[in-house]
Protein backbone atom coordinates (compact mmCIF):
# COMPACT_ATOMS: atom_id res chain seq x y z
CA UNK A 1 0.00 0.00 0.00
CA UNK A 2 1.33 3.37 -0.70
CA UNK A 3 2.18 5.82 1.95
CA UNK A 4 -0.01 8.80 1.82
CA UNK A 5 1.86 12.05 0.79
CA UNK A 6 2.06 14.17 3.93
CA UNK A 7 1.33 18.09 3.69
CA UNK A 8 3.88 20.39 2.85
CA UNK A 9 4.26 22.48 6.51
CA UNK A 10 2.79 25.99 6.21
CA UNK A 11 1.93 25.07 2.53
CA UNK A 12 -1.08 27.95 2.73
CA UNK A 13 0.58 30.19 5.11
CA UNK A 14 4.15 30.92 3.43
CA UNK A 15 5.36 32.59 -0.30
CA UNK A 16 8.09 32.37 -1.90
CA UNK A 17 9.68 35.87 -2.93
CA UNK A 18 12.26 35.11 -6.03
CA UNK A 19 13.56 38.55 -7.49
CA UNK A 20 15.18 38.07 -11.43
CA UNK A 21 15.88 39.50 -14.45
CA UNK A 22 15.83 36.11 -16.69
CA UNK A 23 13.89 32.96 -17.60
CA UNK A 24 13.37 30.59 -14.05
CA UNK A 25 14.75 27.66 -15.33
CA UNK A 26 16.11 27.14 -12.21
CA UNK A 27 12.59 26.30 -10.58
CA UNK A 28 12.94 22.91 -12.16
CA UNK A 29 15.46 21.64 -9.79
CA UNK A 30 13.13 23.02 -7.04
CA UNK A 31 9.80 21.75 -8.16
CA UNK A 32 9.66 18.81 -5.87
CA UNK A 33 10.21 21.43 -2.32
CA UNK A 34 8.56 24.57 -4.24
CA UNK A 35 5.71 23.52 -6.50
CA UNK A 36 3.08 23.04 -3.52
CA UNK A 37 4.03 27.31 -2.56
CA UNK A 38 2.75 30.24 -4.26
CA UNK A 39 5.53 32.07 -5.80
CA UNK A 40 6.04 36.02 -6.35
CA UNK A 41 8.40 36.68 -8.29
CA UNK A 42 9.52 40.27 -8.82
CA UNK A 43 11.16 41.20 -12.59
CA UNK A 44 13.61 43.69 -12.50
CA UNK A 45 14.65 45.65 -15.31
CA UNK A 46 13.09 46.34 -18.99
CA UNK A 47 9.56 45.60 -17.68
CA UNK A 48 8.37 44.55 -21.30
CA UNK A 49 11.08 42.09 -21.75
CA UNK A 50 8.63 38.34 -21.21
CA UNK A 51 9.99 36.39 -17.86
CA UNK A 52 9.08 32.42 -18.61
CA UNK A 53 8.11 30.67 -15.63
CA UNK A 54 8.10 26.53 -15.83
CA UNK A 55 4.65 25.13 -15.91
CA UNK A 56 2.66 23.66 -13.04
CA UNK A 57 3.75 26.58 -10.54
CA UNK A 58 1.25 28.92 -9.03
CA UNK A 59 2.52 32.47 -9.31
CA UNK A 60 2.17 36.35 -9.53
CA UNK A 61 4.64 38.12 -11.25
CA UNK A 62 5.50 41.71 -11.02
CA UNK A 63 7.24 44.28 -12.78
CA UNK A 64 8.02 47.49 -12.42
CA UNK A 65 5.14 48.90 -14.00
CA UNK A 66 2.80 47.26 -11.61
CA UNK A 67 5.42 48.63 -8.74
CA UNK A 68 4.54 52.02 -10.11
CA UNK A 69 1.00 51.33 -10.27
CA UNK A 70 0.04 49.89 -7.09
CA UNK A 71 2.43 52.50 -5.01
CA UNK A 72 1.65 55.62 -7.11
CA UNK A 73 4.25 58.26 -6.00
CA UNK A 74 5.70 55.37 -3.20
CA UNK A 75 6.84 53.74 -5.79
CA UNK A 76 10.03 55.56 -5.29
CA UNK A 77 10.89 53.74 -2.21
CA UNK A 78 11.63 50.43 -4.49
CA UNK A 79 14.83 49.99 -5.86
CA UNK A 80 15.26 49.58 -9.55
CA UNK A 81 17.99 47.36 -11.44
CA UNK A 82 19.03 45.78 -8.17
CA UNK A 83 17.98 42.62 -6.45
CA UNK A 84 16.85 44.94 -3.60
CA UNK A 85 13.11 45.08 -5.74
CA UNK A 86 12.60 41.78 -3.80
CA UNK A 87 11.16 43.63 -1.07
CA UNK A 88 8.30 44.75 -2.99
CA UNK A 89 7.30 41.20 -2.69
CA UNK A 90 7.21 40.87 1.00
CA UNK A 91 5.23 44.03 1.02
CA UNK A 92 2.04 42.66 -1.43
CA UNK A 93 2.23 39.42 0.22
CA UNK A 94 -0.88 38.32 2.42
CA UNK A 95 0.89 35.05 3.96
CA UNK A 96 2.28 34.60 7.58
CA UNK A 97 5.48 33.55 6.38
CA UNK A 98 8.16 34.40 3.45
CA UNK A 99 11.02 32.51 2.27
CA UNK A 100 12.88 34.35 -0.86
CA UNK A 101 15.84 33.00 -2.95
CA UNK A 102 18.01 34.00 -5.93
CA UNK A 103 18.19 32.72 -9.08
CA UNK A 104 21.19 31.46 -9.12
CA UNK A 105 20.78 29.05 -6.45
CA UNK A 106 20.25 25.43 -6.84
CA UNK A 107 19.10 22.40 -4.63
CA UNK A 108 22.47 21.50 -2.29
CA UNK A 109 23.25 17.57 -1.37
CA UNK A 110 23.92 17.09 2.44
CA UNK A 111 26.89 14.80 3.32
CA UNK A 112 24.94 12.17 2.77
CA UNK A 113 24.19 12.56 -1.06
CA UNK A 114 20.72 13.90 -0.32
CA UNK A 115 19.04 16.74 -1.63
CA UNK A 116 18.67 19.30 1.25
CA UNK A 117 14.90 20.65 0.95
CA UNK A 118 16.11 24.12 2.29
CA UNK A 119 12.57 25.49 2.61
CA UNK A 120 11.43 22.55 5.16
CA UNK A 121 14.70 23.63 7.41
CA UNK A 122 13.44 27.25 6.62
CA UNK A 123 10.23 26.65 8.92
CA UNK A 124 11.73 24.53 11.17
CA UNK A 125 13.69 26.92 12.55
CA UNK A 126 11.21 29.56 12.42
CA UNK A 127 8.69 27.20 14.47
CA UNK A 128 10.98 26.43 17.63
CA UNK A 129 12.01 29.21 19.78
CA UNK A 130 15.31 31.18 19.94
CA UNK A 131 17.59 31.65 22.59
CA UNK A 132 18.86 35.27 22.66
CA UNK A 133 19.16 36.10 25.77
CA UNK A 134 21.88 33.44 26.80
CA UNK A 135 23.97 31.83 24.40
CA UNK A 136 23.91 27.55 24.65
CA UNK A 137 27.10 25.91 23.79
CA UNK A 138 25.36 22.98 22.18
CA UNK A 139 24.03 25.07 19.44
CA UNK A 140 20.11 24.89 18.99
CA UNK A 141 18.96 23.43 22.00
CA UNK A 142 15.15 22.68 20.65
CA UNK A 143 16.55 20.22 17.84
CA UNK A 144 16.42 16.49 17.51
CA UNK A 145 18.87 15.39 20.15
CA UNK A 146 20.15 18.56 21.71
CA UNK A 147 19.11 19.79 24.28
CA UNK A 148 20.28 23.00 27.50
CA UNK A 149 23.25 22.28 28.57
CA UNK A 150 24.43 22.16 32.62
CA UNK A 151 24.12 25.59 33.71
CA UNK A 152 21.96 27.28 31.30
CA UNK A 153 18.95 29.09 33.37
CA UNK A 154 15.55 27.71 33.45
CA UNK A 155 13.78 30.77 33.49
CA UNK A 156 15.16 31.21 30.27
CA UNK A 157 14.32 27.79 28.54
CA UNK A 158 11.41 28.77 27.04
CA UNK A 159 13.35 30.84 24.56
CA UNK A 160 11.86 34.02 22.46
CA UNK A 161 9.72 33.86 19.18
CA UNK A 162 11.98 33.62 16.00
CA UNK A 163 11.88 36.30 13.24
CA UNK A 164 14.25 35.02 11.02
CA UNK A 165 16.13 31.93 9.69
CA UNK A 166 19.18 33.16 7.65
CA UNK A 167 20.59 30.03 5.59
CA UNK A 168 24.11 29.49 3.72
CA UNK A 169 25.80 28.25 0.46
CA UNK A 170 27.56 25.66 -0.68
CA UNK A 171 30.27 26.25 -3.60
CA UNK A 172 30.67 30.03 -4.06
CA UNK A 173 30.56 31.97 -0.97
CA UNK A 174 29.20 35.37 -0.04
CA UNK A 175 32.19 37.35 -0.06
CA UNK A 176 32.57 41.01 -1.39
CA UNK A 177 34.58 42.36 -4.08
CA UNK A 178 38.05 42.49 -2.35
CA UNK A 179 37.76 38.92 -0.89
CA UNK A 180 36.79 37.64 -4.60
CA UNK A 181 39.20 39.37 -6.17
CA UNK A 182 42.06 38.27 -3.27
CA UNK A 183 40.27 34.30 -3.31
CA UNK A 184 38.92 33.84 -6.92
CA UNK A 185 39.21 30.51 -6.69
CA UNK A 186 37.95 29.66 -3.15
CA UNK A 187 35.11 27.31 -2.72
CA UNK A 188 32.89 26.45 0.56
CA UNK A 189 32.61 23.01 0.67
CA UNK A 190 32.17 22.65 4.36
CA UNK A 191 28.97 21.06 5.80
CA UNK A 192 28.26 22.20 9.12
CA UNK A 193 25.43 20.75 10.69
CA UNK A 194 24.54 23.53 13.26
CA UNK A 195 21.50 26.17 13.96
CA UNK A 196 22.60 28.74 16.29
CA UNK A 197 21.22 31.71 17.41
CA UNK A 198 22.72 35.25 16.66
CA UNK A 199 23.03 36.84 20.42
CA UNK A 200 21.39 40.16 21.69
CA UNK A 201 23.19 42.81 21.02
CA UNK A 202 25.53 41.17 18.28
CA UNK A 203 24.80 42.10 14.53
CA UNK A 204 25.52 40.54 11.42
CA UNK A 205 25.85 40.45 7.86
CA UNK A 206 22.58 39.49 6.41
CA UNK A 207 22.67 37.80 3.18
CA UNK A 208 19.04 37.92 1.30
CA UNK A 209 19.33 34.84 -1.07
CA UNK A 210 19.01 31.77 1.46
CA UNK A 211 16.54 33.80 3.76
CA UNK A 212 13.18 33.33 5.54
CA UNK A 213 11.09 35.53 7.88
CA UNK A 214 7.86 35.50 9.82
CA UNK A 215 6.29 38.37 8.03
CA UNK A 216 4.04 39.46 10.81
CA UNK A 217 6.67 39.04 13.60
CA UNK A 218 9.18 41.61 11.19
CA UNK A 219 8.24 42.14 7.77
CA UNK A 220 7.82 46.24 8.09
CA UNK A 221 11.78 45.87 9.05
CA UNK A 222 12.97 43.95 5.68
CA UNK A 223 13.09 46.86 3.72
CA UNK A 224 15.97 46.08 1.16
CA UNK A 225 16.88 50.13 0.63
CA UNK A 226 17.83 52.88 -1.98
CA UNK A 227 20.18 50.87 -4.36
CA UNK A 228 20.98 50.18 -7.94
CA UNK A 229 20.04 52.79 -10.65
CA UNK A 230 20.64 56.42 -9.38
CA UNK A 231 22.21 55.37 -6.23
CA UNK A 232 25.57 55.74 -5.08
CA UNK A 233 25.89 52.03 -3.37
CA UNK A 234 24.64 48.24 -4.29
CA UNK A 235 24.87 44.70 -2.54
CA UNK A 236 24.20 46.63 0.67
CA UNK A 237 20.47 45.53 0.39
CA UNK A 238 20.53 42.76 2.67
CA UNK A 239 23.28 44.29 4.68
CA UNK A 240 21.06 47.57 5.78
CA UNK A 241 18.07 45.08 6.22
CA UNK A 242 19.77 42.91 8.54
CA UNK A 243 21.41 45.71 10.53
CA UNK A 244 17.91 47.45 10.73
CA UNK A 245 16.49 44.10 11.67
CA UNK A 246 18.50 42.76 14.51
CA UNK A 247 18.83 46.47 16.24
CA UNK A 248 14.15 45.95 16.07
CA UNK A 249 14.42 42.28 16.88
CA UNK A 250 16.64 42.85 19.64
CA UNK A 251 14.28 45.74 20.93
CA UNK A 252 11.11 43.68 20.70
CA UNK A 253 13.41 40.57 22.40
CA UNK A 254 12.79 38.31 19.22
CA UNK A 255 15.81 35.78 18.11
CA UNK A 256 17.63 35.03 14.30
CA UNK A 257 18.91 32.15 13.79
CA UNK A 258 21.75 31.42 11.27
CA UNK A 259 23.34 28.00 10.09
CA UNK A 260 21.10 25.33 8.27
CA UNK A 261 19.87 25.11 5.79
CA UNK A 262 22.73 25.30 3.09
CA UNK A 263 21.73 25.97 -1.02
CA UNK A 264 24.40 25.53 -3.18
CA UNK A 265 24.88 29.21 -4.73
CA UNK A 266 26.10 28.31 -8.77
CA UNK A 267 27.75 31.32 -10.40
CA UNK A 268 30.12 33.87 -8.23
CA UNK A 269 29.45 37.49 -9.82
CA UNK A 270 31.81 39.81 -11.54
CA UNK A 271 34.04 41.39 -8.79
CA UNK A 272 34.83 44.31 -10.73
CA UNK A 273 31.33 45.16 -11.10
CA UNK A 274 30.72 44.28 -7.56
CA UNK A 275 33.68 46.49 -6.70
CA UNK A 276 31.74 49.60 -8.18
CA UNK A 277 28.53 48.90 -6.23
CA UNK A 278 30.38 48.18 -3.19
CA UNK A 279 33.02 51.22 -2.96
CA UNK A 280 31.32 53.70 -1.02
CA UNK A 281 29.90 51.12 1.56
CA UNK A 282 33.23 49.50 2.17
CA UNK A 283 34.07 53.16 3.65
CA UNK A 284 30.52 54.32 5.00
CA UNK A 285 30.18 50.39 7.31
CA UNK A 286 32.65 51.23 9.47
CA UNK A 287 30.68 54.68 10.43
CA UNK A 288 27.29 52.68 9.68
CA UNK A 289 28.25 49.58 12.40
CA UNK A 290 29.02 51.73 15.18
CA UNK A 291 25.80 53.68 14.66
CA UNK A 292 23.84 50.47 14.85
CA UNK A 293 26.04 49.16 17.70
CA UNK A 294 24.48 52.29 19.96
CA UNK A 295 21.47 53.15 18.83
CA UNK A 296 18.36 52.58 20.92
CA UNK A 297 14.96 52.89 20.39
CA UNK A 298 12.01 53.76 22.93
CA UNK A 299 9.79 52.10 25.25
CA UNK A 300 7.24 53.72 23.08
CA UNK A 301 8.51 51.64 20.00
CA UNK A 302 6.23 48.79 20.77
CA UNK A 303 6.25 47.53 16.81
CA UNK A 304 7.99 46.87 14.13
CA UNK A 305 5.96 49.97 12.46
CA UNK A 306 7.14 52.56 15.64
CA UNK A 307 10.70 50.77 16.05
CA UNK A 308 11.34 51.55 12.22
CA UNK A 309 10.61 54.86 11.90
CA UNK A 310 12.27 55.71 15.42
CA UNK A 311 15.24 54.10 13.14
CA UNK A 312 14.86 56.61 10.33
CA UNK A 313 14.59 59.58 12.18
CA UNK A 314 17.93 58.34 13.90
CA UNK A 315 19.37 57.55 10.35
CA UNK A 316 18.60 60.86 9.27
CA UNK A 317 20.40 62.63 12.07
CA UNK A 318 23.63 61.11 12.28
CA UNK A 319 23.87 59.25 8.91
CA UNK A 320 23.10 62.13 7.01
CA UNK A 321 26.36 63.99 8.01
CA UNK A 322 28.31 60.64 6.42
CA UNK A 323 26.78 61.27 3.14
CA UNK A 324 23.30 63.07 2.25
CA UNK A 325 22.54 59.88 0.63
CA UNK A 326 21.16 58.44 4.01
CA UNK A 327 18.90 61.76 4.10
CA UNK A 328 17.23 60.22 1.28
CA UNK A 329 17.76 56.38 2.09
CA UNK A 330 15.95 57.64 5.92
CA UNK A 331 13.02 59.45 3.53
CA UNK A 332 12.37 56.06 1.69
CA UNK A 333 12.63 54.13 4.85
CA UNK A 334 9.32 56.55 6.07
CA UNK A 335 7.87 55.82 2.82
CA UNK A 336 8.29 51.89 2.62
CA UNK A 337 6.24 52.25 6.11
CA UNK A 338 3.91 54.17 4.48
CA UNK A 339 3.19 51.74 1.71
CA UNK A 340 3.63 48.92 3.98
CA UNK A 341 0.29 50.03 5.93
CA UNK A 342 -1.37 50.78 2.95
CA UNK A 343 -0.95 47.45 1.68
CA UNK A 344 -1.02 45.89 5.13
CA UNK A 345 -4.16 47.63 7.00
CA UNK A 346 -4.61 46.29 10.58
CA UNK A 347 -7.63 43.03 11.00
CA UNK A 348 -10.59 44.70 10.56
CA UNK A 349 -9.54 48.15 8.70
CA UNK A 350 -10.81 48.87 5.16
CA UNK A 351 -9.15 50.87 2.72
CA UNK A 352 -8.89 51.69 -1.03
CA UNK A 353 -5.38 51.07 -3.01
CA UNK A 354 -4.45 50.83 -6.66
CA UNK A 355 -3.99 47.17 -6.63
CA UNK A 356 -1.77 44.73 -5.74
CA UNK A 357 -3.65 42.87 -8.78
CA UNK A 358 -0.86 40.34 -10.45
CA UNK A 359 0.30 40.46 -14.22
CA UNK A 360 0.21 36.89 -14.83
CA UNK A 361 -1.05 34.09 -12.56
CA UNK A 362 -0.55 30.24 -13.22
CA UNK A 363 -1.31 26.86 -12.18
Amino acid sequence: MAATPSTPLLKDELDIVIPTIRNLDFLEMWRPFFQPYHLIIVQDGDPAKVIKVPEGFDYELYNRNDVNRILGAKASCISFKDSACRCFGYMVSKKKYIYTIDDDCFVAKDPSGKDINALEQHIKNLLSPSTPFFFNTLYDPYRDGADFVRGYPFSLREGAPTAVSHGLWLNIPDYDAPTQLVKPLERNNRYVDAVLTIPKGTLFPMCGMNLAFDRELIGPAMYFGLMGDGQPIGRYDDMWAGWCTKVITDHLSLGIKTGLPYIWHSKASDPFVNLKKEYNGIFWQEELIPFFQSVTLSKEATTVQKCYLELAKQVKAKLGKVDGYFNKLADAMVTWIEAWDELNPPKGAITAVNGPGPVVKSK
